[in-house]
């Protein structure tokens, strides 16, 4: 469930309309998000319910406020665990190389769908911020993501379809 957790945080912050509405919050507690973002309000709107569902955002009165203790929290749960075999192709976090054998490739592929929540759908813009927080060549990793099952692709908009919930 940790795991699960950084993972959904890290999702956020690499999708650019909900890494900017997050520093608003933080550098202008109690402005207005349009202005401070340069981003519509209904874009704003939904960059703060997926702050909110993440535990990065909370409401406040009419407002909202940033929720930097999440972080804390997360580095407080994880356990020190040993070498994972998802090292040898993330560092840092970034994908490094894709995997040739099939069976470690669907498991880093299921690693990477889960930023993408179930039953959310995406448009294909907002798929390739957040799979550029895993590896420049985005387009190709959308293609192995779509291939292997784990998201879905209708009229480019994408919502997650597989990988372990």
């Amino acid at each position: 469930m940790i795991d699960k957790h950084i993972s959904r945080v890290l999702g956020l912050l690499g999708q650019d309309d909900t890494l900017r509405v997050l520093a608003g919050l933080v550098l202008r507690p109690g402005g207005p998000l349009d202005k401070v973002t340069g981003l519509d309000r209904e874009v704003v709107s939904r960059a703060l319910d997926r702050l909110e569902r993440g535990g990065l955002a909370v409401r406040d009165g009419d407002g909202w406020r940033a929720r930097p203790e999440t972080f804390r929290d997360l580095l407080r749960t994880i356990p020190s665990t040993p070498a994972d075999p998802m090292d040898a192709f993330l560092v840092d976090g970034r994908l490094v190389s894709m995997p040739a054998k099939r069976t470690k490739r669907l498991m880093v592929l299921d690693y990477v769908a889960q930023v993408f929540e179930v039953g959310v759908r995406y448009p294909e813009k907002e798929v390739d911020v957040a799979l550029r927080a895993f590896h420049d060549d985005y387009a190709a990793l959308r293609r192995y993501l779509v291939d292997e099952g784990f998201l879905t692709r209708e009229s480019n908009v994408y919502w997650r379809s597989g990988g372990t919930a």
